[in-house]
């Protein structure tokens, strides 16, 4: 990421307190998009950029937003989220229609293509509590899903190190800030774009071609 924006250093307390006093609206699980035959996955695995940019290309895929989840409304904010102190973890709302795209695919996608599911606080160059590997769920038929996929991963083998990704309830989404959304789209040729996510989005028309939108 960019050194402006993924300055990673502690951060003054009038930064904290200036920053908490917007509060974002958060959503609840429940409240997930307009249309009722869409539905939602939440997914955290490393930084948002490069999860959003990964989904967006996944057909059946309505949209994508980057946000946090994991802590409250008073510190949904980049630079104190940044700190890896808040309890929330840099993650992707993910809004589907399941008659285009299941959400078994959607975890397929992100254990094989958008992180490393074997890293549980780091993904590339990311490191910290912000950078966790977790599948929120919405329900307990996404929970299902997600502790059978990590199930099916672990018996086949196909990590050489354990899958520590955690699997758990969602209470609430905060959308993140507006130079966050579809960064990756809007800045191609930032190198850190260019290294760690180019290649996921590349990977996943590579792999699963039936998935992949433009």
């Amino acid at each position: 990421m960019t050194v402006n924006i993924r300055n990673k250093a502690f951060l003054g307390f009038w930064l904290l307190l200036a920053a908490a006093l917007t509060i974002p609206a958060g959503r609840a699980e429940s409240a997930a998009a307009s249309d009722q035959q869409d539905q939602v996955a939440v997914f955290s695995g490393g930084c948002f950029w490069g999860v959003d940019a990964v989904f967006k290309h996944v057909k059946g895929v309505v949209k994508v937003t980057s946000g946090y989840a994991g802590g409250s409304a008073a510190t949904a904010h980049y630079e104190i989220v940044s700190t890896g102190l808040t309890g929330h973890a840099e993650s992707v709302e993910v809004v589907y229609n399941p008659s285009q795209v299941s959400y078994e695919d959607l975890l397929k996608v992100f254990f094989t293509v958008a992180h490393d599911p074997t890293e549980l606080n780091r993904q590339g160059p990311d490191e910290g509590k912000q950078y966790r590997s977790v599948v929120f769920y919405a329900d307990p038929s996404q929970q299902k899903a997600a502790e059978a996929y990590i199930a099916k991963l672990a018996q086949s083998h196909a990590y050489s190190e354990p899958i520590v990704t955690q699997v758990v309830p969602l209470a609430h989404f905060y959308p993140a800030e507006g130079y966050h959304q579809n960064y990756c789209a809007l800045h191609p040729d930032n190198p850190y774009i260019v290294m760690n996510d180019l290649p996921k989005v590349k990977r996943l028309q590579e792999e699963y071609p039936g998935l992949y939108q433009p």
